[in-house]
């Protein structure tokens, strides 16, 4: 690694740091304290409010809120729907662009609801210019304040000390998902788009341009209003690109300095929850437990992709060519191994799924590190909202193994861990899995499935990546694999949408049921989870439940084609 690549990682490590506390702090302060109500967002916030009768003072247990995400999204995915199949008829088509085929509409529309952002096309010669905005564009706010306002809900239930009589609330769906766009998303992308145009990236309606080029061809550059949409993009760890390259393409992704930009965003919300959380909990020492059990894992990811990468490419071993450089195959010049291994890293760490070079195109251990990011849950910060709660499951699952391990009643902030809370938490983690697993072997034995992806390891490792990347509502791929078949597109829906939902339930259940019990003070015996010693030990159940789950079908993916490169066969 060059002097100046370890200074973008440490700049991008800095960055991060320093916006949790004050951007945690406003997020305490919008969903938990007092938003600025009498201020223009306040006032939309009430607008918003009186046009959809929603009673703000009004809380929700957890199945009304379970309920009323689910009710909203499916209406969102069939107005989405709705919308690709209509977009020839509708305005905003200079282009004049066809309608999206069933299949492809079912796919995206379920794609972004879930705020996967799975691209089975390319978004320049696909959607018309008020399919990326109407469509695609209003999933990456919604569904990212929704996760955000689960994440809140789950927090509540850890946190809240209630009266033995008082009801079982986690708040208000409807008042969560309006502060988190109205507050959070909305200023903060029109800032971020503002910065981004001023850098180079597009933003315009014109229709696409037809230019002669040095050597006398037509050439159509593709153009649209990109720099709002890849604000929220990022921000709200969407990863669905304008064009089809994503932030490879320079006209999303013009220059060094908005490439560092662009990762800081997909962490800064996640990282800030961990300190809302910490406030919410009255200890920052909670909060900061799990930033640093993420950064650590983040670390060791980065660190392990970015070795990998300045490996020599074994495909072109015994050609001659200069490999002083490391693996360039995928990768844009202008970023080069590093910038590309740490935004690889941070993007399916976060579940966003953007890229700026080919994960395809990694040497076979550089192509594992992203599996296993995925693999282990996506919270190492993990999707706006979807980190967090996805991480205080895992908290719940490590709290009760320490209290075996000392002999005492596992409890979190004062609540006891009872069976209950143990069986929906294994519930949890099971649905990953038993998501990707049989997927991908249904994939791998049939015909025209299989088809898609390459021979031997290198093919599976497509394979269960597609999935991996799915039911993790991250969306990124390896692009060796057709996924435009029916098969793939309405397959890759279905795992998308029940990683997604089918996941969020038992975590609401967990907060549902902790939020009404009894918080005592710690005792003698109490396992704290506010140190270094805890974030460990969360840190070892996250990778061993990983490792034990995942290690065959990666042993028979990239682990092998790894030795098989070493042997002299390459695929």
């Amino acid at each position: 690694m060059s002097v100046q690549a370890l200074l973008q990682a440490l700049c991008f490590v800095a960055a991060v740091a320093l916006l949790t506390r004050p951007l945690g702090r406003y997020m305490f302060r919008v969903f938990e304290g007092h938003p600025p109500l009498r201020s223009t967002l306040g006032r939309l916030e009430r607008l918003c409010y009186r046009l959809s009768g929603v009673d703000p003072a009004e809380e929700q247990g957890w199945v009304a809120y379970a309920a009323s995400l689910l009710v909203f999204s499916a209406l969102g995915l069939l107005g989405s729907y709705a919308i690709l199949r209509l977009q020839a008829v509708l305005p905003l088509d200079p282009q004049g662009l066809p309608g999206v085929a069933p299949a492809l509409a079912f796919n995206t529309a379920a794609s972004f609801t879930t705020n996967t952002d799975w691209q089975s096309y390319a978004g320049e010669g696909t959607m018309s210019y008020l399919s990326q905005m109407a469509a695609l564009a209003w999933h990456n706010f919604t569904s990212a304040a929704a996760g955000i306002g689960v994440a809140l809900a789950v927090a509540r239930g850890l946190t809240r000390r209630l009266a033995p009589d008082a009801p079982r609330t986690l708040g208000n769906f409807w008042v969560d998902l309006t502060r988190a766009t109205v507050y959070l998303l909305l200023p903060a992308s029109l800032l971020v788009a503002l910065f981004l145009a001023s850098q180079g990236v597009l933003q315009t309606l014109a229709p696409y341009l037809s230019v002669t080029t040095l050597e006398g061809a037509r050439q159509v550059l593709a153009l649209g209003p990109v720099a709002s949409q890849e604000a929220i993009k990022q921000l709200g760890t969407n990863g669905g690109g304008f064009f089809n390259a994503n932030s490879a393409h320079p006209f999303e992704n013009p220059t060094p300095l908005t490439n560092l930009v662009e990762m800081v965003l997909i962490f800064a919300i996640p990282a800030g929850l961990t300190w809302t959380y910490g406030r919410m909990a009255r200890s920052q020492r909670q909060g900061w437990a799990l930033f640093g059990a993420m950064l650590a894992l983040f670390l060791a990811g980065a660190t392990a992709l970015t070795w990998a990468e300045h490996q020599p490419n074994p495909a072109l071993a015994g050609l001659g060519v200069d490999q002083s450089a490391g693996n360039l195959e995928g990768k844009e010049v202008r970023f080069g191994v590093d910038a590309t291994a740490l935004f690889a890293t941070a993007t399916t760490d976060a579940s966003c799924g953007a890229v700026n070079g080919v994960h395809d195109s990694f040497n076979p251990l550089g192509g594992l590190v992203p599996l296993v990011d995925m693999q282990l849950g996506e919270v190492i910060f993990g999707g706006v909202g979807a980190g967090l709660y996805g991480m205080l499951v895992f908290v719940v699952l490590t709290v009760f193994i320490a209290g075996l391990m000392v002999g005492r009643t596992p409890e979190l902030l004062g609540k006891k861990i009872e069976p209950r809370e143990m069986k929906l938490a294994t519930i949890y983690i099971l649905i990953f899995p038993l998501l990707v697993l049989p997927l991908t072997a249904w994939a791998a034995v049939t015909p025209a499935a299989g088809a898609a992806a390459n021979a031997g390891p290198h093919g599976l490792s497509e394979l269960l990546y597609a999935f991996t990347s799915g039911a993790g509502n991250n969306g990124s791929a390896f692009a060796g694999l057709d996924a435009t078949s029916p098969f793939w597109l309405v397959a890759l829906a279905l795992d998308m949408l029940l990683g997604r939902f089918f996941m969020l339930l038992p975590a609401l259940a967990i907060a549902g049921s902790m939020v009404g019990k009894k918080a005592v003070e710690p005792g003698p015996g109490t396992f704290p989870t506010d140190g270094w010693l805890f974030g460990a030990l969360l840190v070892a159940v996250i990778v061993v439940v990983g490792a034990l789950t995942y290690f065959p079908a990666l042993t028979l993916g990239p682990i092998l084609e790894h030795v098989l490169a070493g042997a002299g066969k390459v695929f």
